[in-house]
């Protein structure tokens, strides 16, 4: 066998040396967390159960509008990713960015079971989110969490499960005191109207509604803190107010007026099965219009196999994308004050018996929200989720989305779809045959939504 040259050998010979020592600084400045301990070594069942809870827990609350609801979400949102973070090397917590959020730090010298911990935190915080849910609803959250106890705690050490326990709860009961320091967002369920606040009056401009004339709805939403949209993020100008039937506004009023004399005439089946399989804001009928796309992101975790990891960061990218999404839509809302087509078609267009067809009492009557027109919550709501849901899961995303499957009080059959753009749009569509908003309004949404859901993409993650 041939000597390697002197000078070649000390040559190699410190190389090898260097490269040792800088794979050791490496993994000195970058902890490696044994495999078994990432998130994504788990499944995301307990993101799921938690979610498929969270959604009756919603629907059944008093008190919980949509953004009211959709606020909730970022919070167990977020409260969920930081108790899984210790497992996510490739991620970052987001405690430095908002100020006044006081984070717990895992110890190092400890193993979390991240399963557990999330367990506990999603336990600890929908409780305390959610003080006035009804008994029946607390009775499943008590369920559920023994349930995964049961499980989890034969699965690892009495140490780890213990651990695992008190960080979850640490991290929920962290960011739930950050929720309080919220003063006009946190406990909304409390004060949906304000006695106080007086519509502007003037020619478009809304006023209580046909046919209860409830008071309106969380005036002063937009004045809740964000977590990623900014005050600048605002809607163009809504079309100008006329009365003029050539005018653009006239036409759209005309346009909602149609499709929905046309579904009570029985024709257009496909806009009546797009408005009721979209609805989503009949009380304690469904989830809520933000709820509808919790649940939307659990068919996506679970069409793609996804791991835990994923799991917690969707859904808090979901809840932050909609709970900014209602602050900026009623910020919006109530700046323009725009009256309800309900109002325009029988006090402008003197057809005074036209009513939507949203939600239906049986007795022949249907509804109207009492909030201002402009923009459309729903479409605001579905374009925010739809950015954050693309960036996770890709641009061209198919899906049948079966939210409603086997409903038999409305018509709520599957629906298919190329992507989550396309659901956004027809989510926001489906406001024109049910009755309560003009083309403008859900057009407008949709790019006020698209701008939440970037800037939620663009919070440092990673």
């Amino acid at each position: 066998m041939q000597k390697m040259p002197h000078a070649f050998g000390k040559w190699l010979l410190a190389a090898l040396i260097s490269t040792a020592l800088l794979s050791a600084c490496q993994r000195d400045e970058v902890p490696i967390t044994p495999t078994e301990q990432l998130t994504s070594s788990y499944d995301p069942e307990v993101v799921l159960k938690w979610n498929d809870l969270l959604l009756e827990v919603e629907r059944f609350t008093p008190g919980y509008l949509p953004p009211v609801s959709a606020r909730a979400f970022a919070y167990i949102g977020l409260a969920a990713y930081e108790t899984a973070l210790p497992g996510m090397p490739d991620y970052k917590s987001l405690g430095k960015h908002y100020p006044g959020l006081k984070l717990p730090v895992a110890d190092g010298n400890k193993t979390y079971h991240y399963p557990s911990a999330l367990n506990s935190a999603y336990a600890t915080i929908i409780e305390k989110l959610y003080p006035g849910v009804p008994a029946a609803q607390l009775s499943q959250i008590i369920a559920l969490q023994n349930q995964f106890n049961a499980e989890y705690e034969t699965q690892v050490s009495p140490e780890v499960y213990g651990n695992s326990i008190a960080w979850g709860k640490s991290v929920a009961d962290a960011v739930f005191a950050w929720s309080q320091s919220d003063a006009v967002g946190h406990a909304g369920y409390q004060r949906p109207t304000d006695p106080t606040y007086v519509p502007p009056r003037g020619p478009g401009l809304w006023q209580p509604t046909y046919p209860n004339f409830g008071a309106a709805l969380l005036p002063h939403w937009g004045d809740v803190r964000t977590f990623a949209a900014i005050a600048d993020d605002k809607c163009k100008a809504p079309l100008p107010y006329s009365t003029d039937e050539s005018s653009e506004f006239y036409i759209q009023a005309k346009e909602t007026e149609n499709k929905v004399n046309l579904i009570r005439k029985g024709q257009n089946y496909e806009d009546k099965w797009i408005a009721e399989f979209w609805s989503d804001d009949c009380a304690a009928l469904t989830f809520t219009p933000a709820g509808r796309w919790i649940a939307i992101a659990n068919q996506a975790l679970l069409s793609t196999s996804a791991d835990l990891a994923k799991a917690v960061l969707v859904n808090a990218k979901v809840g932050m994308a909609v709970c900014d999404a209602g602050i900026r839509a009623w910020g919006e809302k109530y700046r323009f004050n725009l009256l309800r087509p309900v109002d325009y078609i029988q006090n402008e267009m003197g057809h005074t018996t036209w009513n939507s067809i949203m939600c239906p009492d049986g007795a022949g009557q249907f509804f109207t929200p009492a909030f201002p027109t402009y923009p459309s919550g729903h479409g605001t709501f579905g374009g925010a989720a739809a950015e954050v849901l693309t960036a996770e899961f890709g641009t061209n995303f198919a899906m049948t989305d079966k939210c409603h499957k086997n409903r038999t009080e409305f018509n709520g059959t599957p629906r298919s779809f190329h992507s989550f753009y396309e659901m956004a749009q027809e989510n926001a569509y489906s406001r024109l045959p049910i009755g309560v908003h003009f083309r403008m309004d859900s057009e407008a949404a949709l790019d006020l939504g698209y701008k939440v859901g970037r800037r939620v993409n663009n919070l440092p993650w990673q």
